[in-house]
Parts: structure tokens; sequence; C-alpha cells
């Protein structure tokens, strides 16, 4: 079956990014963090091409994931630690590790043998992670850790609670024996040297995503939807369209019907305010987006007919003003309708 979605996909924009995170990284080893199907894009694509730039650090969140790109190469690490149910891939999959974050998973860890495993310290996110003071108490005591690693909760902004949580790392560091630390994301990496550490874990600007203002205009558009007309029409001066009527046409104007919608990713938060593009014609989306069709005026592309392509304009920090909806959402709600095209 063709689908009437493709997701463009920029594989030199990718590892672009990567390189660009990698020498912001300094010293420090750049990872990337692929859950959430690779953001969106397709994990195990992404991890092919990254591993290719000299990626060597991958992060997920489950060990289902852990399963799809623990044969390309590289080290796994699974960032939701270990349930019993998880046990048997654990033991199987070479390659992967736990990212240890509760007394119970250290338990159960040591329990089956204590192999090499990363662990997840809180340093003030207050969501997964062992405490210091656990740590201090011995919890991790003859336990094999490669990497020992805290999460920044506002990285995205200049406030002294960065500080606070690298600090906080730093001071339980000597208590373990990892042979690394880690705690940047994207946005941290932008923090500096300090927080680099030995291991950085970038998500959203590997795929196109700008958390902080340094990254502007080092970090590339990697993905772009495009869609299929499925109908023109022609509205009248006075014709409404969509749901609630929202949109009322001002004159005559030529309109396309666009094979997407909320349901593929594409938010109601660009009613009205999304755009979609035809080479250099701009094409403003009318009315509301609705689960599988979006409404575009194409005077600026009169020749467009049923059957045609056109590119949703999707700069993420440009389409998360518009939509108000996060970068983080935009690249994770792509659909599985999409077929995804890389070039």
């Amino acid at each position: 079956m063709i689908s009437p979605l493709r997701l463009r996909l920029d594989a030199a924009a990718l590892t672009r990014n990567w390189q660009t995170l990698a020498r912001m990284s300094g010293r420090a080893a750049c990872g990337a963090a692929v859950k959430a199907n690779g953001y969106g894009l397709g994990a195990s694509d992404v991890v092919v091409r990254l591993a290719a730039a000299g990626c060597r650090d991958f992060f997920v969140a489950t060990w289902a994931e852990a399963a799809v790109i623990a044969p390309l190469g590289g080290v796994v690490s699974v960032l939701h630690g270990v349930r019993a149910e998880d046990m048997d891939a654990a033991r199987s999959l070479a390659g992967v590790r736990p990212v240890l974050s509760s007394a119970a998973q250290v338990a159960r860890w040591q329990a089956a043998g204590g192999g090499l495993c990363d662990v997840m310290v809180d340093t003030g996110m207050n969501r997964l992670g062992v405490s210091a003071e656990e740590i201090r108490g011995g919890l991790l005591d003859g336990l094999a850790v490669e990497t020992l690693m805290s999460h920044l909760a506002c990285a995205d902004e200049d406030v002294a609670m960065n500080a606070a949580q690298r600090d906080a790392l730093v001071g339980i560091a000597d208590r373990v024996t990892a042979r690394r630390l880690s705690l940047a994301n994207s946005a941290g990496i932008a923090l500096g040297p300090d927080y680099a550490f030995d291991l950085t874990r970038p998500g959203l600007a590997l795929y196109g995503g700008v958390p902080r203002g340094e990254f502007a205009g080092q970090i590339a558009q990697v993905a772009t939807p495009e869609a299929q007309i499925l109908q023109r029409r022609m509205l009248r001066g006075g014709d409404t369209i969509g749901y609630n009527a929202t949109f009322t046409a001002p004159h005559d104007l030529p309109v396309a019907i666009l094979n997407i919608g909320y349901a593929d990713g594409y938010w109601r938060g660009f009613s009205g305010v999304g755009t979609a593009r035809v080479d250099t014609a701009i094409l403003p989306v009318i009315g509301r987006v609705s689960m599988d069709l979006v409404a575009i005026d194409i005077s600026a592309a009169p020749a467009l007919g049923e059957g045609d392509w056109v590119a949703l304009d999707y700069d993420l920090p440009e389409a998360a003003a518009r939509s108000g909806v996060s970068q983080y959402e935009l690249l994770t709600g792509l659909g599985a309708r999409f077929k995804r095209v890389w070039c």
C-alpha cells in the first residue's frame, strides 16, 4: 500500500547535529537518546546512521526498545531500569545495561548476578533515581557500575538548580566505583564543560530541536512531513470550511484538502497558523485541523491538484511557537501512517 503521507528525513542533518553536539561536549563522549522510536523518526534508522558517525552509547526507555536496536552495534542503556518482567530480556540481550533507579531494582539485579549496570541518582528532579542518602548508606556497594548518571530538571533555563544538581552529582561520585559520570542532555551540553563530565546524552537537538539559544544556527532541521492532496475545491466569498466554521473565505479562493491531521501528529494547534509550501509558495492552513484532514489556501500555487504533494513547515522552534506544542511532542507524535523516507 502506498501511503498518502511521507516523513522526509535528512540523514546528513542528523549526522551533522550529532557531530556538533559531540564537539560541544568537549572531552566527554557523546551518546544519543533514541527512545520513543528515535523521537518518532525510526530508532533503527537513527542508530545505524549515528553509529556510522562514531556514536557508541545509546539510550532507550524500555527493554522492548532495546531489543530493536541491540543488534545494530554500540552499547544500549535502558533508562527505566529492570522490572521482574524484564529479567529474561536483560539476561539475553548482549551489550544492553539497565539504568537502576530504585533499591528494589538494585536488589533484583544483584540477585541475578549483579553484572555491569548503570545507575540513576536523583539530584533534585524527583522523578527516577536512588537517593544520595541510599548511596551513602551502602546501597551500591559491590555493584559493578559503568555510568553513574543524573538528569537536569531545568537545563533549558538559566537557574541556580542546574549548578545545584551538578554539585550534588559530584558530591556523591566518590562513594560509587563508577567508571563514568553523566548529567547533560541536549540543553545541558550548552551549559558548558562543567556539565559534560564523561558522557553526554543528547536527544532533542539530534533531531532538529533547539532547547537553548546557544544552538541557534548550529542545529539543522531533520524531519519534514509531506502530505498528498486528496481533493481540490473552490471556496466562494463568504463560504466557511471545517469544524465549527472558524474560517470564512474573504473572497473566492482555491483550496486543497490534505491527507493529514492530528491523528498523524499534526496537532490542532496548527489550526489557522500552520503553513505548507511547494517550492517558494507559502500555503496557509485554514480552518480547524481535524483528525485526518487539513485544508490549505493554494492561491500562491493555483496549479496544484489532486495527487500532488506539499511539505508542511516543521522547523521545530518555529512550529512549537506557532502551535503551542512543545518541540518534543512535535517529534514524538509523528504517527505510524507516515512512510519514513531518508535522503
